[in-house]
Parts: C-alpha cells; sequence; structure tokens
C-alpha cells in the first residue's frame, strides 16, 4: 500500500468512527448503530481510550490546581489517575444506553487559584485539554517512526495496534477540540474569560448559565436544519491533525 492509499484508508477510518465531545463525556456518531452494537475491536478500543482519555484529562485538572495550591480535589480523591475516581455511574451507563455520556467534573476553588495567580484557573482549565493533545502526540510517535502502519483491516475480535492507536489519537483529540470550545461549562470558556477585557467578560457572565443548553441545542437542533456544526468545528479538524500527527 502506497502512502497516498495509506492516508485514505486512515481518513476513511476516523469518518467510520468519528465522535463527538460533550462536557466530561463523549457522544458516538455511528449512523443507527448503538454503541454496545459496535464490532468488539471498535467497542474495546472505546472503552479502553475513553477510561484512559478521561482520567487523565481529570487528573491534569487536580494536579495542576494542587501545584497552584487549591487541595480540594485531592480531598475529593480526584487526585489519582484511577478510573472509578472520575467516572460518573449515570454518565457511564448513558453512553452505552444512549450513546452519550460523561465523567465528574474535577471540583476546584477559584478564590484559592485567584489568590495564588490570577492565570491559575486559567493554567488550571488548559491542563485538561493539553493532556489530551499530549497523548495524542505520544500515540501518534508508532506511526511517526515507522515502528506501525495503518493496512485498513482490523482485528475480529481484538483491535490490531495500529487501529487502537488511531482510535486513542482521533478521541484525544476530539476531547481536546471540544473542551476548547468557549462556552460554560467547557474550559474553553475559562481559558478565553482570562485572556478578554472586563467588558467582554461580561458578555461571557451573561451567557454563562445557558452554555450547556446552547450546546445541547447545536447538537439536536442542528442536524434537523441541516447545520453539522460539530462536524465543522470537530470532526474536520480531527481528521486533519490525527493525518498531520501520523504523518
Amino acid at each position: 500500500m502506497d502512502f497516498a492509499q495509506s492516508h485514505h484508508s486512515i481518513e476513511l477510518q476516523i469518518r467510520q468512527h468519528e465522535v463527538i465531545i460533550t462536557w466530561g463525556g463523549i457522544i458516538f456518531d455511528e449512523g443507527d448503530i448503538a454503541v454496545w452494537q459496535l464490532a468488539p475491536p471498535v467497542l474495546i478500543s472505546y472503552v479502553i481510550v475513553l477510561l484512559t482519555a478521561f482520567s487523565v484529562h481529570e487528573f491534569a485538572h487536580a494536579w495542576t490546581a494542587y501545584r497552584f495550591g487549591d487541595d480540594t480535589a485531592r480531598l475529593n480523591g480526584r487526585l489519582t489517575l484511577n478510573p472509578l475516581a472520575h467516572l460518573d455511574l449515570v454518565g457511564s451507563l448513558m453512553l452505552f444506553v444512549a450513546g452519550f455520556g460523561w465523567a465528574k467534573p474535577v471540583p476546584v476553588n477559584p478564590y484559592v487559584l485567584q489568590r495564588r495567580s490570577p492565570a491559575a484557573l486559567m493554567w488550571v482549565s488548559l491542563a485538561g485539554p493539553f493532556s489530551n493533545f499530549l497523548m495524542a502526540v505520544l500515540a501518534a510517535v508508532p506511526f511517526r517512526l515507522g515502528w506501525v502502519q495503518f493496512t485498513g483491516v482490523g482485528g475480529s475480535f481484538l483491535p490490531t495496534l495500529p487501529q487502537f492507536l488511531l482510535i486513542f489519537i482521533s478521541v484525544n483529540i476530539a476531547l481536546m477540540l471540544f473542551n476548547l470550545i468557549p462556552l460554560a461549562p467547557l474550559d474553553g470558556e475559562k481559558i478565553l474569560n482570562y485572556f478578554l477585557p472586563p467588558e467582554m467578560r461580561r458578555v461571557l457572565e451573561f451567557i454563562r448559565p445557558y452554555g450547556w443548553l446552547i450546546l445541547m441545542s447545536i447538537f439536536f437542533i442542528g442536524p434537523m436544519l441541516r447545520l453539522d456544526i460539530f462536524g465543522w468545528l470537530i470532526g474536520y479538524p480531527v481528521q486533519v491533525l490525527t493525518l498531520a500527527l501520523i504523518g
């Protein structure tokens, strides 16, 4: 398989298993296929990837807050990579029943962080998406070094290493991109808030209570209006960044 064919196969694989991330969670875009109806290699890959991605993402928030002097997350048992500390029972069940779910957000004390540094909350918020980007970069190293090559063929029960790494990369990039959307309660809202002038911050404060409603409206109403907004914001960039990372 030549270079162009290999990248075409990878692009098709990414599109086939496109994911959309919600607040601390993920929505699978698999057409009319329920999550539990996915092929075993894909389902196994998603379970492992989500456990890893969510745990590292939330741990990064907790660790950064702790480094800034806020031990709220540590006292709540969140300064750990143990997935059980970060998974929400209802959110996990909904992932397999309805195709969308969520993890528990990490608690922080913004007043403690503000006293340490005006930028502390911004860095704590940025830590989560950055951890997902870092994991995607590390998972792309075997492709870059030529240790693995994607052939477009997956395993019959267990995922092949290239198949697993490709899902690992795309899910982490999707999680990063979604969390950078500047709407509450996503990380991007807190990051943007730090860089805005005071008058613009008041605009964010005004729409903050409606952030989740706006996100859900985009997800549910957008398709009715034939507007693939999440596809523009996440789906296409995931394809581009994944292909760029693996070389």
